[in-house]
């Protein structure tokens, strides 16, 4: 199964320059989604680590950061389950949340560096 966190941006109709900035912000925010959430994803052979991947959809602005085995959302959402030091459950749900300003700031400073 996929465990997936997501982020769309609604920001009207963009054109031309504002718009590659705002997909170029997009694509960095959702790398940085992922390298965060890699340092807390749990870690025993390191396939969950290396099955995240972030996406990027322009026509509509949506991006994605998944990770996807089997076991990715009982991995996620189990609560119980026992992990090394700093990896845990929620390990993409915590720093999504924790992140989003971070991610919306990369997506400003890009549009404003296209517009410039």
């Amino acid at each position: 199964m996929t465990q997936a966190a997501k982020l769309t941006l609604n920001l009207g109709p963009l054109e031309g320059k504002a718009r590659e900035g705002a997909v170029r912000g997009l694509r960095l925010a959702m790398e940085h989604g992922l390298q965060v959430s890699r340092t807390e994803v749990p870690h025993e052979e390191g396939t969950l680590e290396r099955s995240g991947t972030a996406s990027v959809d322009p026509a509509t602005l949506t991006g994605a950061v998944s990770y996807d085995t089997p076991y990715a959302t009982r991995q996620h959402e189990d609560l119980t389950l026992r992990h090394d030091a700093g990896r845990k459950a929620k390990y993409l749900e915590d720093p999504w949340n924790r992140e989003q300003g971070a991610m919306l700031e990369i997506v400003a400073a890009e549009v404003r560096r296209a517009l410039s």
